[in-house]
């Protein structure tokens, strides 16, 4: 079967990529499968779908794939790999959508490669449901992000930690997987030619506007730290925590990438830390601006040689790009607070309010989606607003109990700022619930789902979790369940990457 593949990526220089089959597995078989996607990108949904277990497991792949291992570097915890590459992924190529966009089509657990470092280049179940899950879910939410078109089971066991697991082999999508770390790979190297011919594809690929400017690598340079700017503050606005954003998980297109020891806050910590392999919280919710910016001040590294002949020069001019732009985040943050509180887009009294929010949801506990959920409640004044109200109430209370005074305080402030700005009845709520979720996909419901699919071999909580997570903004009868926080005994405090 063709599937419409083209191999931009192959033009490039043979430094950036081996050409590398996927790995045939015992008994291939679809666990999941995203027929709204395949649609999405020009597929005939429903014979890919019959025939995914041998289309992306390496047994039988589509006739007109040319699967290659894309090369690259990496800081990985701050420390520098210089050569890392798909360890465990091949890319077939590349689709075009109705719209004329570009996606790669990527297998992940696919088997080895020249990049494997001594790995098996296989992956597991739970691992790979768990990119399927979440990376929908972050779609769903009106973030930019790879997303999945299906989890192929393998037939054969892992081995890891904790023992064997059942294999998977997750087959993804996204706008490219250039990397903050595909730049540092040639740009370590010295190979000058090859970091320009990697610069004109990124730009043609993703910013176009920026190939015309007086400085192409310092436009480039510009136009992912704009992309960066607003990922990073939605990741925020939702209470993402990425969990090991490394060089080589940043990628320049602005989309998330790679969710390994990923999570959800459910409480609001700003220092809040859940990969187990982050000993040093570096990775921390609210860190996260400013590890976006050491990454972004990396690929200045690599690029200086483009952006200026005098390297002084050149540090100086990307310099002036990099300072502002934790700031830069926080004011997108800050926009998106204000939304999330029905509050005026401008005056620092409202800036004020979400952050007097913020401290008081830290020191109680609070749980950082159902406290803005509620707060949409208690700002209705549209029909049935009355019940809204006293529900929305009732939560508030319930989350900030360590603190009711502070609670009254902060409502009269808030309340205030509301009054300053009069709204439609209804439209207030209105706009604060298209922003604030009322379902992610909470870290203990997730755990379950995969624990289930992987050693009770049961996708039915899986699946209705995905089905609920896949319109976060809905109310949904009968489903709340979804939106509660964790009992103590269900709390999830660490996660894993899954390698």
């Amino acid at each position: 079967m063709k599937l419409g593949l083209k191999h931009s990526w192959a033009q490039l220089p043979p430094l950036m990529h081996t050409a590398v089959a996927p790995l045939p597995v015992a008994n291939p078989y679809c666990l999941v499968f995203n027929r709204a996607l395949a649609t999405e990108l020009g597929l005939d949904a429903k014979a890919v779908e019959a025939q995914a277990g041998l289309l992306f497991s390496g047994n039988a792949l589509p006739d007109d794939a040319q699967p290659l291992a894309m090369a690259y570097a990496g800081h990985q915890f701050g420390g520098f790999s210089p050569r890392l590459g798909d360890g465990r992924a091949h890319l077939l190529g590349e689709l075009i959508d109705s719209q004329g966009k570009r996606h790669d089509l990527h297998l992940k657990g696919s088997g080895r490669t020249p990049y494997s470092r001594g790995g098996d280049g296989r992956a597991a179940v739970g691992p790979m449901l768990r990119e399927y899950l979440i990376s929908e879910a972050m779609h769903a939410l009106g973030l930019p992000t790879t997303r999945s078109l299906a989890v192929i089971g393998t037939g054969e066991p892992v081995l890891r930690e904790d023992g064997a697991l059942p294999g998977a082999i997750l087959v993804r999508t996204a706008a490219s997987h250039l990397r903050v770390g595909s730049f540092q790979y040639p740009g370590s190297r010295g190979d000058i030619d090859t970091l320009r011919a990697l610069l004109d594809y990124t730009l043609a690929r993703h910013y176009p506007a920026a190939a015309t400017a007086a400085v192409p690598a310092l436009a480039l340079l510009q136009a992912v730290a704009d992309q960066q700017a607003l990922l990073i503050a939605n990741w925020l606005r939702v209470g993402f925590v990425h969990g090991v954003m490394n060089t080589d998980n940043m990628a320049l297109s602005g989309e998330t990438i790679d969710y390994g020891p990923c999570a959800f806050l459910d409480e609001y910590d700003a220092n809040k830390v859940f990969s187990s392999i982050d000993h040093q919280g570096r990775y921390a919710f609210m860190n996260q601006p400013l590890l976006a910016q050491w990454n972004l001040a990396r690929l200045a590294e690599a690029l200086l040689p483009l952006i200026h002949a005098d390297a002084d020069a050149a540090v100086q001019q990307a310099v002036a790009i990099l300072e502002p732009f934790p700031a830069r985040v926080q004011s997108h943050y800050a926009q998106h607070l204000r939304a999330k509180l029905g509050l005026p887009d401008a005056g620092q009294g409202a800036d004020a309010v979400a952050q007097n929010l913020l401290q008081l949801m830290q020191h109680c506990g609070a749980d950082y989606t159902l406290t803005f959920r509620a707060l949409a409640d208690v700002a209705d004044d549209g029909p049935n607003a009355a019940q809204r109200q006293a529900t929305g109430t009732a939560t508030l209370q319930q989350q900030m109990a360590a603190d009711p005074t502070g609670l009254q305080q902060w409502l009269q402030q808030w309340r205030a700022q509301l009054d300053a700005a009069p709204a439609a009845p209804g439209e207030r709520s209105r706009a604060m619930r298209r922003v604030s979720p009322a379902y992610i996909a909470r870290n203990h419901l997730v755990e379950a789902a995969l624990a289930s699919a992987s050693t009770d071999a049961d996708m039915a909580p899986f699946k209705a979790l995905l089905q609920v997570v896949q319109h976060p903004y809905d109310e949904q009868p009968g489903q709340e369940a979804f939106a509660l926080p964790p009992l103590p005994a269900q709390r999830v405090t660490r996660t894993f990457c899954g390698t």
